[in-house]
């Protein structure tokens, strides 16, 4: 486990996304910084290729191709920054990941959310983690195995989240 001692006020959002881009690197293929979409929140995004078959362990995971993509914004309207931490598997339409921002407020600052496609599926309430950006991704990147596994598939469409599983508060 990777430990930051870090003032998080004088945090840069671009040298905090190379940071991440560079931690990135060794877990991911083709690991590269860019800038967000005009519909997305903060100035960049980190964006790399993965198998998912080699990163979650599993050789019979039904694709071959998955992206991680995760993206800081440090100003916001509260004490704390926003982000989003998500794993996207193109070819099923899925999305999964941690979004903390200013959505879904009767879940609390952080939630996990399920997509098929542009279609929100699911949201549960997620653990909270005051801390450096980079501890959250360390700690993020850890429990990607969970949240993944914790999508619920009904005629090979993402569907939700097992409640019991160990991600979902």
């Amino acid at each position: 486990m990777v430990v930051f001692f870090a003032n998080r006020a004088n945090l840069q959002s671009k040298r905090l996304h190379d940071r991440i881009r560079n931690r990135l690197s060794g877990a991911l293929e083709d690991v590269r910084r860019r800038r967000a979409e005009p519909r997305e929140a903060g100035p960049f995004r980190v964006v790399g290729d993965v198998n998912p078959r080699s990163f979650l362990g599993d050789g019979t995971y039904p694709v071959t191709t998955a992206r991680i993509e995760i993206g800081f914004q440090l100003q916001t309207e509260t004490l704390y920054e926003h982000y989003r931490f998500n794993w996207v598997e193109p070819e099923r339409s899925l999305l999964v990941g941690w979004h903390q921002d200013g959505t879904h407020d009767e879940l609390g600052p952080v939630h996990l959310q399920v997509n098929d496609g542009a279609t929100a599926v699911d949201h549960r309430r997620a653990q909270f983690i005051d801390s450096h950006p980079l501890d959250v991704v360390e700690q993020r990147l850890n429990s990607l195995h969970d949240a993944v596994s914790a999508v619920e598939w009904e005629q090979d469409r993402p569907v939700g989240l097992d409640t019991s599983a160990s991600v979902v508060e």
